[in-house]
């Protein structure tokens, strides 16, 4: 398949035809466009750090290989992370001072999936304009390569103890509560660098850990996307193990999942409730999250009487619409936490601190816990889309079937039917070929009928 380039980053199968993977000469090509960009945003400066850190993907060390010596051709000095969780990646670049950072990982996406994901200087992903620019100067060629006086060097350095020790430092993670709780857990790190950084955190939180797929290999155990149908053998050990939790996270650690006690999902949308219960119980302010996610935020934040708002899907939408509004909490419902003043960026590790935290705070069990939470259920669907150019008129049918409706145009299509307590978004996805259905409801056999609803309007006009 052809590559896709968004706000999420440039990201392909690798392996194959060229102009239908992701390539060496497009990860050469799409790193010089970025190290040209990097140059004229900071002219002043002789000398330029990035940070490039990647996950245990199979194709890791070749893309890294890649990357590094492009921007050393382009004259960038290449702080390397090796295999690094993404918001360790994104720490670093605030921990070392870099002007940018790259993160090579594919995120949730299978094995044969790699992408480039590009930062700032403030460790954050690059605005849509900026990612424009870049995208332009890559189709024009318009390189910059020094003579060899000029090329940059390399350095290698380990940031997750740097990421843990801020983690332990951060004033509402409760280091005494969650040790003195004794807690027991089992980590599903799916043969990627969560099997580096997370046994790291929890022997810093005094948790003992159980870790299965704990190789980083990339030779993922199962689908990697943290979701229930994926987490089975995740539960069962849970079980087993008589653990006070099971914790899922993807191949580079960003999005957290958990599973109770007593082998039952938690739930992927209540990882941020929870979250945002303990932070609104200790500061008052704005939560945010996407316009996919559980309308169990905005309630929460009502009860800590704070105000909810959504964004556009992506995390540097909401991390945006986050500054803007000054949140104290925000991220998405994929189990996705953004602690802003931690930094901006998804982080599992920051989330399962807090979310032990909270746990020892109540104590509760997870069960308990989720007990606490309203009982709103997602029906997440896909449909795999081989024409995109069709997808706008099928948003457009389905809006005029519910044209009575409240209708959000702002990022696909969001219907609100406030009545029900019930919505439903139909988006294309920014990082594969597919049009994804959400439906949220009070119970899953209404989330259910309301997605089929919307699937049934969309096979009607394929």
């Amino acid at each position: 398949m052809s590559l896709i380039v968004s706000i999420s980053g440039i990201r392909g199968t690798v392996g194959g035809e060229i102009g239908n993977a992701l390539t060496p000469i497009d990860i050469v090509k799409f790193t010089s466009a970025y190290a040209r960009q990097l140059k004229g945003k900071f002219p002043a400066k002789d000398r330029l750090k990035v940070v490039v850190g990647r996950d245990a993907r199979i194709s890791g060390e070749m893309v890294d290989s890649i990357v590094t010596g492009t921007l050393m051709a382009c004259g960038i000095d290449v702080i390397n992370a090796g295999m690094a969780s993404t918001p360790t990646t994104e720490m670093a670049v605030i921990f070392s001072g870099a002007d940018g950072g790259i993160i090579l990982t594919a995120s949730h996406n299978p094995k044969e999936w790699n992408a480039l994901k590009l930062l700032n200087e403030k460790g954050e992903f690059l605005s849509d304009a900026e990612g424009k620019e870049i995208m332009r100067i890559a189709e024009a060629g318009d390189f910059q390569f020094p003579d060899v006086s000029g090329l940059g060097k390399v350095t290698r350095k380990d940031f997750t103890d740097d990421h843990i020790k801020a983690v332990l430092e951060y004033p509402l993670v409760d280091l005494k509560a969650i040790r003195e709780a004794k807690f027991k857990v089992v980590l599903d790190s799916i043969n990627s660098v969560g099997g580096i950084a997370m046994p790291r955190l929890f022997e810093a939180l005094g948790v003992e850990c159980i870790t299965i797929n704990g190789t980083p290999d990339g030779n993922f155990a199962h689908n990697p996307e943290p979701l229930p149908a994926n987490l089975v053998g995740l539960s069962e050990e849970v079980v087993k193990q008589k653990a006070d939790l099971g914790v899922s996270v993807d191949p580079d650690v960003d999005r957290l999942a958990f599973i109770c006690e007593d082998g039952v999902p938690f739930g992927e949308e209540y990882t941020l409730v929870a979250v945002a219960d303990l932070v609104l119980s200790h500061r008052k302010g704005n939560t945010v999250s996407n316009l996919s996610s559980s309308r169990a935020l905005k309630d929460v934040s009502e009860a800590h009487g704070c105000t909810y708002q959504f964004s556009k899907v992506g995390e540097k939408n909401v991390s945006t619409l986050m500054q803007e509004c000054n949140a104290v909490i925000g991220g998405e419902g994929n189990g996705g936490v953004i602690v802003p003043d931690f930094h901006y960026g998804r982080d599992a590790l920051i989330g399962t601190a807090l979310f032990l935290s909270l746990m020892a705070q109540k104590k509760l069990s997870a069960t308990a816990l989720r007990a606490t939470y309203p009982d709103y259920y997602i029906s997440k669907n896909k449909i795999q889309i081989s024409d995109p150019s069709v997808i706008d008129s099928l948003l457009e049918a389905v809006k005029e079937h519910f044209i009575n409706e409240q209708i959000n145009t702002s990022d696909g299509l969001r219907v609100d039917f406030d009545a029900e307590k019930k919505w439903f978004v139909l988006r294309k996805s920014n990082t594969e070929p597919i049009i994804r259905i959400y439906a949220e409801a009070g119970d899953v056999e209404t989330a259910d009928a309301l997605a089929k609803e919307v699937i049934d309007i969309i096979n009607t006009k394929l």
